[in-house]
């Protein structure tokens, strides 16, 4: 896992987080909450899904060789390592039966167990009559039996051509897997579907502000985007299965393979640490949550805006131990958040990062094709927490979920700040 950068001196300690969770147990329904982080194990999983045809279509997957555990036969060197890569299909997000399923096994050596590198690799999906379902991956480290879970929507209809693209790194032809990329990338990005095709691209700015707190009501949510500020063209020729992009400035760039259909392939450039909190920006933004304005405004105008950030979080905790772990869990979930819920947006600045960052991973996420349901708390408890995010309907991200406002939880809300304020980590 990564470690924070240090970025307040004497204060700041190291921070490791789980990209995904272990896999968990379910219920009547399928809790998804360990897909977020709940109970995370310290091994990452990335995976992206491509079709290369109308009926067929292929798993990428990565994995980082310091989250694997080597082990020798003997001897000393080589360390081997072991690892099982399944998926199983599912007609829907409440459906607990699976369609189909695979797998197979990874085997990587190693002369130096200091060694960092990433094994990636790729497993042909099963032909499906279904135009849509959903994907469960999992990676197995069969050496000490630990494992990581992701799940990913599929879908192969026209109206949603967003998995006919694959992103790939010029200097070796290998896939990316975040679309989250920064300013002065060039990628390579493949197409065999859209051979010989003239693709429509527009560059779209990005809102900069912030959401609103989770009992705000009567207020408009804001937009998904902003209309494009530039465009451009791509010609694909008649034997050219791919081609080059720079992503020159920061925004949304989006690529329509049909004018008549709003929906393609988005790549969305992001800071130069994301998703990491690595700068004085990234330590102040998130303040904002909770922070009054007065505050805000004097923590930005102060000569050192990170010795400011550093005195708040001390004022806050009232001794150096306390204020580390403040820092440690708030920004580790303006991590989390960025890795799991960014949409044309950081994830942070999301209305689930919103909640994720002020009261923690819940105990249970439930999941359907438009909406999720958080539970802190025990279910049918009337004191627990419920928020529900519904999707928002949109050609860029089918990542972008958007809060049902209550004013019932000004009061949960208002605790947690305090908390906050306090210095004092509560999970809800």
């Amino acid at each position: 896992m990564n470690k924070l950068a240090t970025l307040l001196i004497g204060l700041w300690a190291a921070m490791l987080l789980a990209a995904c969770g272990s896999s968990a147990g379910t219920t009547k329904r399928d809790n998804i909450a360990y897909l977020y982080g709940k109970g995370g194990t310290g091994m990452s999983l990335q995976a992206r899904v491509y079709h290369p045809t109308a009926d067929r279509s292929t798993l990428y997957y990565k994995i980082p060789t310091r989250d694997l555990l080597y082990k020798s036969a003997g001897g000393g060197a080589p360390y081997h390592a072991v690892i099982r890569i399944s998926y199983e299909t599912y007609a829907d997000w409440s459906s607990r039966t699976p369609l189909d399923s695979a797998s197979t096994v990874v085997q990587d050596s190693s002369m130096d167990l200091s060694e960092d590198k990433e094994l990636i690799g790729s497993l042909e999906l099963k032909p499906s009559t279904r135009q849509s379902y959903v994907l469960k991956v999992t990676a197995k480290d069969l050496n000490r039996d630990l494992q990581s879970t992701l799940a990913i929507g599929v879908r192969r209809d026209g109206s949603s051509p967003r998995q006919f693209f694959l992103p790939l790194d010029p200097r070796n032809s290998l896939p990316l897997f975040d679309d989250h990329l920064l300013a002065g990338t060039t990628l390579k990005l493949r197409s065999e579907v859209f051979v010989g095709r003239t693709l429509q691209g527009a560059h779209h700015a990005v809102d900069a502000g912030l959401p609103s707190p989770v009992f705000t009501t009567g207020t408009a949510p804001k937009k998904a985007f902003e209309a494009p500020d530039s465009t451009f063209t791509v010609e694909l020729g008649s034997d050219e299965d791919s081609f080059l992009i720079t992503l020159d400035r920061p925004g949304i760039y989006h690529l329509r393979p049909d004018t008549a259909n709003e929906h393609g392939f988005t790549l969305f450039v992001m800071g130069y640490a994301y998703p990491y909190v690595a700068s004085e920006t990234d330590l102040l933004k998130p303040l904002r949550y909770i922070t009054s304005m007065q505050e805000y405004d004097r923590i930005s105008a102060a000569p050192s805006i990170r010795g400011a950030v550093e005195r708040f979080w001390l004022d806050a905790a009232g001794d150096r131990e306390r204020a580390r772990e403040a820092i440690r869990i708030y920004y580790g979930r303006v991590e989390n958040a960025n890795r799991h819920f960014t949409t044309q947006v950081e994830g942070w600045r999301t209305d689930r990062g919103l909640v994720h960052i002020i009261f923690g991973t819940p105990t249970s996420i439930y999941r359907s094709e438009n909406s999720e349901t958080w539970i802190f708390g025990e279910e049918n408890n009337l004191m627990s927490l419920n928020f529900t995010f519904t999707k928002r309907s949109g050609p860029f991200s089918d990542n972008d979920l958007v809060l049902q406002r209550d004013p019932m939880l000004k009061g949960a809300w208002y605790r947690n700040v305090e908390s906050w304020r306090n210095g004092r980590v509560y999970q809800n």
